[in-house]
């Protein structure tokens, strides 16, 4: 799978490319470091087939991509799971209101992310909409 991964903290960015190493598939990671990076992204390479997303960044909010991505006709189908420290209720039904198709709490211990980002990777692995 191609995944657009963004997000602006330079440690999550690596335990992401930690944890996805150890997976048997292979996927390509494209990452931004916040919103208005990503939308040119989006822009200049083929969609990716899954967005892995968090809300607190500089420029431009997760939840301000999100409605960005959601409004275009041409983007609002990819499949975005938020993957975000914030345990804020509120955030959470404003990105299911949006439209997301998940929202994983990024945990403290690095094995308990290991294993929430293996399921989530395998879950999409079979999802009809992402594959080829």
């Amino acid at each position: 799978m191609r995944i657009l991964f963004i997000e602006d903290d330079m440690i999550e960015t690596m335990k992401l490319q930690r944890a996805i190493s150890k997976l048997p598939t292979k996927h390509q990671i494209i990452e931004a470091k916040n919103g208005e990076e990503a939308i040119q992204k989006l822009q200049e390479q083929p969609l990716p087939d899954l967005v892995l997303l968090d809300l607190n960044m500089p420029r431009m909010s997760g939840i301000e991509f999100l409605t960005y991505l959601k409004g275009n006709d041409k983007l609002r189908y990819l499949p975005t799971v938020i993957l975000t420290t914030s345990e804020n209720r509120s955030d959470l039904l404003t990105c299911f209101e949006i439209g997301i198709a998940g929202y994983v709490i990024k945990p403290l211990k690095y094995e308990d992310y290991e294993e929430k980002l293996r399921r989530v990777f395998e879950y999409w692995e079979i999802s009809e909409l992402v594959k080829g």
